[in-house]
This record gives C-alpha cells, structure tokens and sequence, in this order.
C-alpha cells in the first residue's frame, strides 16, 4: 500500500524538510493589493512582513477546489490512498472544503481528511506521526482514525503584539477579543475548540513569556502527567524577531528541564492573521 501524505502551509514545513519526509505541501493563496502570492515560490517571509507592517492589504485565501482535485489525481497516479492534514477547521475553511471533495465518489476510500484542529508545530507534529505511521505500515484510515483521537494531545500558546489582525480575520473568541488595547498589555491565546481563545493577559514581553512557560509546565503536571517527557514534541515558534525568540527558547529549556526544542518561524499564511511580532511554545504527545 503506497500512501502520499499532504499538508499546507500552516505546517511551515521548508522546502527541504518536504522533500525529505516525502510529503506533499499544497500551498495556501496570499493576497496583497489583490495579488495572489505563495510563500517560497513568489515571495519571502522578510517581504511579506514589511508589507504587512506598512499597512498594504494583506489576507489569506483557500486554494480553489479544482486546484486540490487535480492534486489528488496526480498523486493517485502513484499513490493508492492519500492522507491530507489541513489547518484547523476552526481557523480555515480548507478542512471543511477537503472533507466534502473526499466524499465525491471519485476519492471515496482513497482521500482520508485529518481534522485534529492543529496549527504551526503541532500540526507539523502530525504530518510527521502521519509519516511514522505510514513506515509502520499503517492504512490511511487507521491514520486518520489515531490523529483525529490523538488531536487534544497538544497545547499551544502564542503572545502577540496586537489583536487586530485576528479581530480581523474573525479568528477569535469573543472572549479572546475582550484582551488588549492597554499599553504594553500582550494578551496570551492558545487553541481551544479549533479557535484561537483568551489563555490570559500579561504586562510586558517578559511576563508573557513567563505565562506560556507557566501553563507548559502546568500542561506536564496535569494533562501529559504520565507521558514521559521523551514522547513529547517541544517547540517554539516566532516571526520576525529570532533574537528574543532564541532567548525565550533558552529559558524555556532551562525552566521546563529538556534539552531538545526545534525552533521554527510561522508562516506567512499565520502571520496575515497573527501580525508580527508572535511568539509560541507548544508541546505535543507523539501518536504511535
């Protein structure tokens, strides 16, 4: 049985790791002034960021139907199944796109849509377990059936600059919506329910990042009390400031007592709704 496994692009998966892994990354639609660009083919993460903060229209798109139909037919060619790990439906409606296209009878028991309601590197997560379970011989069904189960293994945490971007793009609770607007306040969120929501709110870059460490360790005390800290998947994400984001790995390396932590930046496709400027630690249980 030959499985081809697809993401996009809020896994933040580099061209390399890609092709690497041997997964297919379908590339999400970034819109500027009504121009249609993709990250890493016709536009930079350093320039998408400079558009964003001189204020130019930034948003974000689903690719058209046809375009992820046509994908699927050519990796069918060679492939007998696919398993394809959109964002969270909560955040995008791609899963919910991808979910309905499967049920065409075309794709029936050969397309396998993942909703486990993850982001960033707790997405990037599955598409890997999905990869593990392919090499241990797994179907796509019983891939899906693990990384839906095993979606509320992860918490995520992400300070931003600002809410304007999510209020924006409706990407948040309206609890969520209630933080900010204070001097200096950086509201901390993490994903519930598929959505960005309220997590708590701190004064100053320093506290925040305090704040996420706190609810990481409390995460290791309560919610992965018996996972033993090698089945776990550690990761700090950022955009734009890697200084701070290297300090804050460094100290939550230090606090949390582990060693290994990848370090990644987020998409452009998070960043249209995030803004610059984010900062996030997640950790996430292995499926096996």
């Amino acid at each position: 049985m030959k499985i081809a496994i697809i993401t996009d692009d809020a896994a933040s998966f580099t061209k390399e790791e890609a092709s690497k892994l041997g997964i297919t990354i379908l590339r999400m639609p970034l819109i500027i002034n009504g121009e249609v660009y993709f990250q890493d083919e016709n536009i930079d993460e350093d320039t998408f960021i400079k558009k964003l903060e001189s204020g130019e229209d930034c948003s974000t798109s689903q690719p058209s139907p046809g375009e992820v139909m046509d994908l699927w037919r050519k990796l069918l060619k060679d492939h007998d199944q696919i398993v394809h790990i959109p964002m969270s439906s909560g955040l995008s409606a791609t899963c919910a796109t991808a979910s309905q296209l499967a049920q065409d009878e075309e794709f029936k028991g050969k397309v396998f849509i993942i909703d486990n309601h993850r982001i960033e590197p707790t997405l990037k997560e599955s598409v890997r377990d999905a990869v593990s379970l392919v090499q241990s011989g797994r179907s796509a069904e019983e891939i899906q059936q693990i990384l839906n189960t095993d979606g509320p293994n992860s918490s995520i945490y992400i300070m931003v600059n600002t809410l304007k971007y999510l209020k924006k793009g409706g990407r948040i609770t309206p609890a969520a919506a209630l933080l900010g607007g204070a001097l200096h306040l950086k509201p901390v969120l993490s994903i519930f329910g598929g959505k960005l929501d309220a997590y708590a709110k701190a004064i100053g870059v320093k506290k925040a990042k305090q704040v996420m460490i706190d609810a990481v360790k409390k995460d290791l005390e309560t919610k992965f009390k018996d996972v033993p800290k090698s089945e776990l998947y550690f990761s700090i994400a950022y955009s734009k400031n890697l200084d701070e984001a290297k300090q804050f790995e460094k100290e939550f390396k230090e606090t949390i007592g582990i060693e290994n932590v990848e370090l990644s930046t987020l998409s452009c496709l998070i960043v249209t709704h995030t803004g610059p400027g984010v900062l996030a630690c997640t950790v996430t249980k292995k499926s096996n």
